[in-house]
């Protein structure tokens, strides 16, 4: 049987035989990390450290944003070695159960004597063998998922390349950009708008592993990147800065993860003179919409990406859950596949979704559902209506267990001269009984895990019923 080359390969050979001594990898200063060719050299040294690793078996790569993660990837797909990247943050069990959920085989991590250096370890047990059948994977992105349980997704290299394509294009990113890639390259936006866009397409990279806003906009500036994909959390600390650098390169600016406040969006435009470019996409499929031109309207996420077409479930509603089909959708989760929610090219989110003349606006999430004593309350709806109150800034609505009534509605406000009895008086007068949060806890800003979203899940653990804060 005649092998088959890997797709994301061909194109790192087109990259590598266009580039060569051009610096392909910065760190934040401006520095330059790796070269094109460096990075092909140290993907071969990387494949022959690999040979105790079999083809068809799981690594799992938890080394940061490292300048050797092109080099890692590219000797995995040579090796034809399946990919499982990791965040270094995530807790100990969660890395447990990765490894176990995946049989992961080996690990690469940063050693222990220097962070520069990356060790391939193999796990020194037997792992069971994963029989891919037709269509072997190349990269899992593991997932806790809308239901908490664990779960990896499956994707091909012409996965991968679909994504890479449709958002270089969309975007207008080319190789005389660079990126500034603060987001980890081991989440799903970050290894699409960072790593694949450098292999396939030539688009430089400036590392950074300090995600302290200072740090990141300091960076910015001394690098000279022209692209930031960043997340709602930095363009808000960036606001509140007082005496920031210059940014005179950067031409893109781009918020994912979470959706971007139109506060955040106006404050950002008057202080630096750049629009922030909302971008929308799920680790099952990759990117789905953008927004070309930004608008002041609240979840708003733009049209459909290149080569993307979405369709609402429910056209004759409001508000609608959306199929995404493009040949960026995964093939679907391991190990246990749910076929109605992802497989053959589509992908079904669990936002909810409203079509407008000029695009998407995102406006709740089917699995945010609140069940007061039977009434369904959806966050989105009262979170419009605290809106409405003056003096709130952001809001974010989320349901907390109940002993008496299932659950009940809290919420958490970013608010001036306001107090919590005043709040609750505008929710009671324009808002069903049911609907009228039992708690509003005023924040300095809404509270967001390291990757910038914010998760109601995670706030309702932090907020129980018999918090007394």
């Amino acid at each position: 049987m005649t092998k088959v080359e890997d797709p994301i390969l061909t194109a790192w050979e087109r990259t590598r035989a266009n580039n060569r001594d051009r610096a392909a990898i910065f760190d934040s200063q401006g520095k330059v990390a790796r070269t094109f060719l460096e990075i092909e050299d140290r993907a071969r040294q990387f494949a022959d450290e690999l040979e105790a690793i079999a083809s068809g078996q799981v690594v799992a790569i938890q080394i940061g944003n490292h300048p050797d993660w092109p080099s890692l990837f590219l000797a995995c797909l040579r090796k034809r070695v399946v990919v499982l990247p990791l965040e270094q943050t995530i807790s100990e069990q969660q890395r447990t159960s990765a490894f176990q959920l995946c049989h992961v085989a080996g690990v690469i991590a940063a050693a222990v004597s220097g962070g520069s250096v990356v060790e391939i370890l193999p796990m020194g047990i037997a792992v069971p063998t994963i029989s891919w059948s037709e269509n072997p994977p190349v990269l899992l992105k593991f997932t806790s998922g809308t239901t908490g349980a664990p779960r990896a997704i499956r994707f091909r290299s012409e996965q991968l390349l679909a994504d890479c394509r449709n958002i270089c294009e969309t975007m207008a990113i080319t190789d005389r950009d660079l990126n500034f890639g603060v987001i980890p390259i081991s989440h799903s936006y970050g290894f699409s708008s960072l790593l694949t866009p450098l292999i396939v397409r030539g688009v430089s990279l400036a590392l950074s592993n300090d995600r302290i806003p200072r740090a990141v906009i300091d960076g910015l500036a001394a690098s000279r990147a022209t692209v930031f994909p960043g997340m709602p959390v930095f363009y808000q600390s960036f606001c509140a800065m007082n005496e920031p650098p210059p940014l005179p390169d950067l031409r893109l600016c781009i918020s994912a993860g979470a959706l971007l406040p139109t506060e955040t969006a106006r404050a950002f435009g008057e202080k630096f003179r750049r629009e922030i470019h909302s971008f929308y996409g799920a680790s099952e499929c990759g990117g789905i919409c953008y927004v070309r031109e930004p608008q002041p309207i609240p979840g708003f996420v733009g049209e459909a990406m290149s080569d993307v077409t979405l369709e609402l479930v429910d056209p004759e509603v409001s508000k609608s859950l959306i199929r995404v089909r493009s040949r960026a959708v995964a093939d679907g989760y391991f190990p246990t596949p749910n076929e109605d929610k992802l497989g053959h090219g589509i992908f079904v989110p669990d936002d909810l979704l409203q079509k407008t003349a000029r695009g998407y606006r995102i406006v709740g999430r089917s699995s945010d559902l609140i069940n007061v004593a039977g009434k369904k309350v959806h966050p989105a709806e009262v979170e419009a209506e605290i809106l409405r109150c003056e003096g709130v800034q952001e809001v974010i609505v989320f349901g907390r267990e109940s002993e008496r009534r299932n659950q009940e509605v809290a919420a958490c406000v970013v608010a001036k001269g306001l107090t919590e009895g005043e709040l609750l008086a505008h929710c009671r007068v324009r808002l069903s009984s049911w609907q009228v949060p039992r708690r509003i806890y005023f924040v300095e800003a809404i509270p967001v895990n390291e990757r910038g979203k914010t998760s109601r899940r995670e706030l309702a653990l932090r907020y129980p019923v018999n918090r007394l804060a």
